[in-house]
């Protein structure tokens, strides 16, 4: 639907869409990004810095924009939540798969976290999965498919190496959509999403840290430009402008339809491979990508879930 009915927008409602897509462009570049960071540097502490710089920059958005600071108990036990699992657990996951599959891989196995984004709002939301949202999965679900395929064919990684990063992948998922529907719980709403997003990234900074120093030894860092511009992209960009667009779309299109984002990233990332790496398209994939976005068109025009 293009416009709101009974108060409840679509998610081709332009305050609506223009945020959803923005996020899905700039995610869809982050991966060209993450995929430098996978060097030297152990991907702990990669995933450290940038949330360092992230929570820092957050907490500057929300003295600029004159929120209150203070959450209270309540609110840091959320935020710590929300850190552990969106801003720790999540970016070590994926991280640490791209040191066994390629970022196209991860990317295109990413898309399906509309799927327990949609069970868990279902479970702990109350959330309604309508019949435009299911037959928009599945037809984009099969274009996923046909990506994972043709992305799993080109890749050089070992059988061995492709089921580790794929467990790592739904590690990450999982993770992600933990923390999407926890965000998005009635109880959370009453907290400014930007205060809760800086604590969150604050803690989540912090247990990478703490993570990092026992699993992998003292801070090790790459002072090549393209690695700390990739650092700060990641955090300014991937993070500071898109995890507040992101939850607030979450809290209001419903955890299902927000995910739908990750179904146009692999996508935003195989057309910047074209620009910038000389991906060359084929007919799966191209098949695959436009399968993909149908099921998106299709899910898009469900309204928002109502709460039973």
């Amino acid at each position: 639907m293009n416009a709101e009915q009974g108060g409840e927008p679509g998610l081709l409602t332009p305050r609506i869409l223009f945020p959803f897509l923005l996020v899905s462009l700039i995610w869809g570049s982050t991966w060209l990004v993450i995929k430098d960071q996978i060097s030297d540097v152990p991907p702990s502490w990669s995933v450290s810095y940038r949330f360092i710089i992230a929570s820092a920059a957050m907490f500057v958005l929300v003295g600029f924009k004159r929120l209150p600071f203070r959450l209270g108990a309540k609110g840091q036990f959320w935020a710590i939540l929300i850190g552990i699992a969106q801003f720790s657990f999540n970016f070590n996951f994926v991280y640490n798969a791209e040191l066994y599959i390629t970022s196209g891989l991860v990317a295109v196995l990413f898309a399906l976290l509309m799927v327990p984004n949609a069970i868990l709002g279902r479970i702990f939301l109350s959330q309604r999965i309508n019949g435009a949202f299911l037959a928009g999965s599945a037809i984009a679900a099969a274009g996923i498919a046909l990506l994972f395929w043709h992305e799993y064919k080109s890749s050089p990684a070992t059988l061995a190496d492709v089921l580790l990063g794929v467990a790592l992948t739904v590690g990450g998922i999982l993770s992600a959509s933990v923390a999407n529907v926890m965000q998005a719980l009635p109880k959370l709403k009453s907290y400014p999403i930007l205060t809760l997003l800086a604590w969150a990234m604050f803690w989540g900074a912090a247990i990478n840290i703490l993570l990092s120093w026992i699993t992998v030894g003292p801070p090790v860092i790459e002072m090549r430009a393209a690695y700390l511009g990739g650092i700060v992209y990641l955090a300014i960009v991937g993070s500071v402008i898109t995890f507040p667009l992101y939850f607030s779309l979450l809290r209001e299109i419903g955890a299902g339809k927000a995910a739908y984002s990750s179904v146009l990233v692999p996508v935003v990332a195989m057309i910047l491979s074209t620009l910038f790496e000389d991906y060359v398209w084929t007919a799966l994939p191209a098949v695959g990508a436009l399968l993909a976005m149908a099921g998106l068109l299709v899910a898009l025009r469900a309204r928002k879930p109502k709460t039973s």
